[in-house]
């Protein structure tokens, strides 16, 4: 039993030290990438197969690119209608924070700030709270959107990250 145990959790540490790994890849792959001029197939080939891909009402598709639960970014990688990059975005910021609103469903959350880090049911309170790690300035903090059991946004707060708070880059 200890043999299995033990196996199960070195391959969670192998599989974080994977994510770690490859969001410390990321800036080389971004400064390789140049909006207006590479191509999906580039995209791909740096970042490998998004997690979740989006087709925006201009024919434009974007994907999530998901550095939780180890890193702090999240990334929305734009291919527009002439299958070139138009934008590249970190989307775990407070701006985009402030756009998640009371009323909105998950799916509208998803794909403002990619895959949460955690998510946590409360089933007494019939709610779920989702998760993302991210940077502010010199602190780690933790971005937090509750959902009510109709699924939609009824709060949402920042708080230090317990876990390292202070650490910027863990």
């Amino acid at each position: 039993m200890l043999d299995i145990l033990s196996r199960a959790g070195w391959g969670r540490c192998v599989t974080l030290l994977a994510v770690a790994l490859l969001a410390a890849c990321d800036p080389q792959r971004i400064a390789e990438l140049e909006e207006g001029v590479a191509t999906e197939a580039q995209v791909r080939a740096r970042f490998g197969e998004p997690a979740a891909v989006y087709t925006e009402d201009n024919g434009a598709r974007t994907f999530d690119y998901p550095r939780q639960p180890a890193g702090q970014v999240n990334y929305m990688i734009t291919i527009g209608t002439d299958g070139k990059m138009s934008a590249l975005r970190q989307v775990l910021e407070p701006a985009n924070f402030a756009k998640v609103l009371p009323g909105q469903g998950k799916t509208q959350v998803r794909r403002l700030l990619g895959k949460p880090a955690q998510t946590q049911s409360y089933a007494l309170k019939q709610e779920e709270v989702w998760d993302w790690r991210f940077a502010d300035g010199q602190e780690n903090k933790v971005f937090s959107a509750t959902f009510g059991s109709d699924g939609k946004v009824v709060s949402s707060a920042t708080t230090l990250d317990p876990r390292d708070a202070g650490q910027v880059g863990k």
